[in-house]
């Protein structure tokens, strides 16, 4: 991308990357992100717009029918925040899962991101489903509730 190109027609690219993302697609990602893209979610944290790729093909192979549903978006200045629900089965779970989660998303002037940071609440949306450790972090949550 050359020149300046405003924030909401990179935004509506990289949009339809995560709603149209397959296997087949993460390769998108090259036109879409610097080389150095920070990339930041409850399990990584890097700055490589390859290992970016490798993580969402990973996604492909350790999750069956991984999607992103984008619910809303906001743009301020050359920062846009993303609302979202991730959705997908794994082999031990016959219904979906979906966590819901929030991404700061920044672009530069030519329109390539060059910082994705996700937040959602890994515990509650993921620890806490897991049989053993679930059974543990649910009863310290209700302690401190206290």
């Amino acid at each position: 991308m050359n020149g300046r190109v405003p924030v909401d027609q990179a935004l509506n690219a990289y949009l339809r990357f995560y709603q149209e993302l397959r296997p087949e697609t993460v390769s998108r990602l090259d036109r879409l992100a610097v080389p150095d893209v920070h990339f930041k979610d409850p399990f990584n944290d890097f700055r490589s717009r390859d290992r970016m790729k490798q993580v969402f093909t990973s996604m492909f192979h350790k999750l069956e029918q991984p999607r992103f549903i984008i619910r809303d978006h906001a743009i301020s200045q050359q920062m846009t925040y993303l609302r979202w629900g991730f959705s997908f089965r794994t082999p031990s779970t016959p219904r979906p899962t979906t966590i819901e989660g929030m991404s700061e998303v920044k672009f530069d002037m030519a329109g390539q991101v060059t910082s994705h940071i996700d937040h959602w609440d890994a515990a509650e949306q993921f620890y806490e489903r897991l049989p053993v450790l679930g059974w543990v972090l649910r009863q310290i949550k209700a302690r401190m509730a206290d």
